[in-house]
């Protein structure tokens, strides 16, 4: 068999072929190292943790842990005070220690707001001296949302007894009032103790110095034998947590009452309670009559223009004309309608039947007004709660304590009133000031409305099964 040889320039080419199939090679292989390496350093989840100093214990991959993100609830920094410690002893009777009772409430105060999510800072976590230089400024380098101080208090009188809370309203916080009385009067609730005054004072250095809201509470006497006792008692105690805890919580997390007011706009009155309203940064909800807002449309421009919700109510308060039939009720409303919409440039989607949804003259229409009613896009509003104000001719205070009997603790209480009375003006201010554990609010769609129970003949199935 013949074989032919090659020659010179075959054999140059051959080889460099070959080395060109080399250095491809070896180019493919560094490519690879260096996308493998960008691929690691991207990574974005994972953290090669490093060999561990011991022998014989092998390194394995872990996934760094996520950072800590705390919630709402979580944010918020309370900072409990437990009054004097160490060498300061406080007040004394026999062997309990003012010092003593503060830091055992202090204790159980800070350990159910962390079960509710709070972040708590105690002053002192023993018998210890701290100034209130010291307090304060612990506080305020924390930036702390609250700061509760737990003190006791002692008499010349054994006979004097009963819980008294501390603010200073010229304080740095604005807020002040507000915290001392929902711990005031949540912790009367709670303890079912005897009320002393809620104290409005600049001489206490730590409601006066902390940027934050703050106040003081004293538990109790020491030198009443009666309290002396409860005050040692580990379940008096967690009442009293309780108690300071739910006014905190409160505090942060209010029930909402939504004001409302009938019958105007008057004269005499509507003005008088805007300019509380103003005053008190509160906005409400007026239903109006729609001949008054003909006679003083400037009163009814006014509401509108500081922020207030208006609703209808009627255009004339004459319960036989207004209920004689379905038609007699929706041609007053749509005068009524009119009415408003042209004087405040509002569209009115609420409404209230005068003498609420279910009264003697409407009873047998109600239903029908309400199905065309809210085929149109209206909702009525009753209320669970109320001042009595156009029923009884009651005093400021008196109109008050009806409204604290009838809202019963509810989380969400729509209050009735009316603008046509002159003594719900002059208690107005009081009134918004006696609910600190509710965001007064407007009525707005999406709010389940408060309506009264249907007749029996009018309930369905389904709603007895509710």
């Amino acid at each position: 068999m013949y074989i032919r040889k090659e020659d010179n320039s075959s054999k140059i080419l051959k080889r460099v072929w070959i080395l060109s199939m080399m250095w491809t090679v070896f180019l493919s292989i560094c490519l690879l190292s260096v996308l493998a390496a960008i691929r690691v350093l991207a990574a974005p989840e994972e953290t090669v943790m490093a060999e561990p100093a011991v022998l014989g214990v092998k390194s394995e991959k872990t996934t760094a842990p996520a950072p800590l993100v705390f919630t709402e609830e979580k944010q918020k920094l309370i900072v409990i005070d437990p009054g004097h410690g160490g060498e300061d002893e406080g007040c004394t009777n026999g062997t309990v220690l003012e010092k003593t009772i503060n830091l055992e409430i202090a204790g159980l105060i800070g350990k159910k707001l962390e079960e509710q999510g709070y972040r708590v800072v105690l002053t002192r976590s023993e018998d210890e001296y701290i100034t209130k230089e010291d307090r304060v400024k612990m506080a305020n380098e924390l930036c702390a949302d609250l700061y509760i101080s737990i003190h006791q208090n002692t008499y010349e009188d054994p006979e004097v007894a009963g819980i008294e809370t501390w603010y200073d309203s010229m304080g740095p916080s604005k807020n002040n009032e507000r915290l001392a009385k929902l711990v005031h009067y949540e912790t009367l609730l709670a303890t079912e103790g005897k009320a002393r005054d809620l104290v409005d004072s600049t001489e206490l250095y730590i409601t006066g110095k902390t940027q934050m809201p703050s106040c003081l509470i004293e538990t109790g006497f020491l030198s009443n034998p009666e309290e002396l006792e409860l005050l040692s008692d580990p379940e008096y105690q967690n009442k009293l947590a309780e108690g300071i805890v739910k006014g905190i919580d409160l505090y942060f997390y209010p029930k909402t009452m939504y004001l409302t007011f009938d019958d105007g706009p008057s004269p005499e009155y509507t003005e008088k309670i805007l300019d509380v309203l103003k005053e008190k940064n509160v906005k409400a909800t007026f239903f109006m009559i729609g001949e008054y807002v003909e006679r003083y449309p400037e009163i009814a421009e006014r509401v509108a223009k500081e922020g207030h919700v208006i609703g209808i109510h009627c255009y004339r308060h004459d319960y036989q004309v207004l209920y004689e039939s379905v038609d007699s009720y929706l041609e007053d409303f749509e005068k009524a309608y009119k009415v408003i919409k042209e004087v405040t440039g509002k569209e009115p989607v609420f409404f209230r039947f005068p003498g609420g949804s279910v009264n003697a003259y409407n009873e047998e229409i109600t239903g029908e007004i309400v199905e065309v009613m809210e085929e149109r896009g209206f909702i009525y509003y009753d209320w669970n709660a109320s001042l009595e104000d156009a029923v009884r001719k009651a005093e400021p205070k008196e109109l008050i304590a009806y409204a604290r009997e009838t809202t019963l603790g509810r989380k969400k209480v729509v209050m009735l009133a009316h603008d046509t009375v002159e003594n719900t003006a002059l208690c107005l201010s009081d009134l918004i000031d006696q609910f600190p554990e509710y965001k007064m609010d407007v009525l707005r769609p999406g709010i389940k409305p408060i309506q009264f129970p249907k007749p029996e003949t009018d309930i369905t199935k389904e709603e007895k099964e509710e």
